[in-house]
């Protein structure tokens, strides 16, 4: 290899910058050109490449979100938008491409590497939901923002004896919304996968009050049917039907944008270095993964379409300890 192209695509995540720079530096390490492209995969459709030195990436590591923006790019779903990609990426001399992202990206990858261009991706979304890998880059730290946030609601909710409804991103996926509760302690979480309903919700808070407890938290993630909004509607019509006085607080974008966390850093370094390793041993098609503490290397074939499910345990879990 002479050149290689990375970019970022679909939602930002912490320790995205971090890859970038892994990436870029162990390539520049082995004498390869890079080029970061703006703005994700349509930036492959308008050729908005540039030259990326080890300076250009210096000072990135602790920054959240992606220094080479990220967008979702509907052209490049035909295959008139690849066809134009691959022109701009052969026009350069590119001779394969680093895709960061989640599912949706990383589809974008197998289609690109199905009509022979080299491809590797590398998992990252704060979701989690990416099959192929147990962990993606981005989670740790929003689960960690989300956590935060539990935290403090939990202190001034027990002052003014409060129930926080507490919702969080997820739109198909209520990992974050899942683990960020488990670690916060709450009484309820409610996810797209397992739903808990107004009028649940409303007979498990009023349980805990009777319990003697003198705050509650519900997290909720923002793909549920029932939402927050949708939830204090409910409650309105009768405040007393939970004991608590009732509170929500909306995180929304909130939990994208923070410094990435060490292990988000740690974990961002390695799968960029796995990347390039990747490439220079001839194997693309492949997204750079971590299975049970391992690096692993899974074909993007399999990827395409597919989505990593909550573990029922989880569930259960969560049940018993919210008690």
């Amino acid at each position: 290899m002479k050149a290689i192209a990375i970019l970022t695509s679909g939602g930002d995540a912490p320790g995205m910058n971090a890859a970038i720079r892994a990436v870029t530096r162990s390539a520049l390490d082995r004498e390869i050109a890079v080029y970061g492209v703006r703005e994700g995969l349509q930036g492959l459709i308008d050729d908005r490449m540039t030259r990326l030195s080890a300076r250009d990436v210096g000072g990135i590591i602790q920054i959240g979100g992606t220094f080479l923006g990220s967008a979702r790019s509907k052209e490049f779903r035909e295959e008139s938008g690849r066809s134009k990609a691959l022109r701009n990426l052969s026009a350069r001399g590119i001779d394969a491409l680093v895709v960061i992202g989640g599912n949706g990206s990383q589809t974008g990858s197998s289609a690109l590497h199905a009509l022979g261009f080299p491809v590797v991706g590398i998992a990252s979304t704060i979701d989690n939901d990416l099959y192929g890998t147990d962990v993606t880059i981005g989670c740790d730290t929003a689960i960690n923002v989300t956590l935060e946030a539990i935290d403090h609601l939990r202190t001034t909710g027990s002052s003014h004896t409060r129930a926080f409804l507490v919702e969080t991103m997820g739109r198909n996926c209520g990992y974050l919304a899942m683990m960020a509760g488990l670690a916060g302690g709450a009484e309820v979480i409610s996810t797209p996968e397992f739903e808990v309903s107004a009028a649940e919700i409303s007979a498990r808070l009023r349980a805990a009050y009777e319990r003697g407890k003198t705050h509650a938290i519900v997290v909720i993630a923002e793909g549920v049917k029932e939402n927050a909004a949708h939830i204090l509607a409910h409650f309105e019509k009768d405040r007393t039907r939970t004991g608590f006085e009732l509170r929500a607080t909306v995180l929304g974008h909130v939990v994208r944008g923070a410094p990435p966390t060490a292990f988000d850093r740690l974990l961002a370094t390695r799968l960029g270095v796995a990347a390039l390793t990747s490439l220079g041993e001839g194997v693309s098609g492949v997204l750079i993964g971590e299975q049970r503490g391992e690096l692993t290397r899974t074909p993007l074939a399999e990827i395409a379409g597919r989505t990593k499910p909550i573990s029922t345990n989880l569930i259960d879990l969560a049940r018993v300890l919210a008690k």
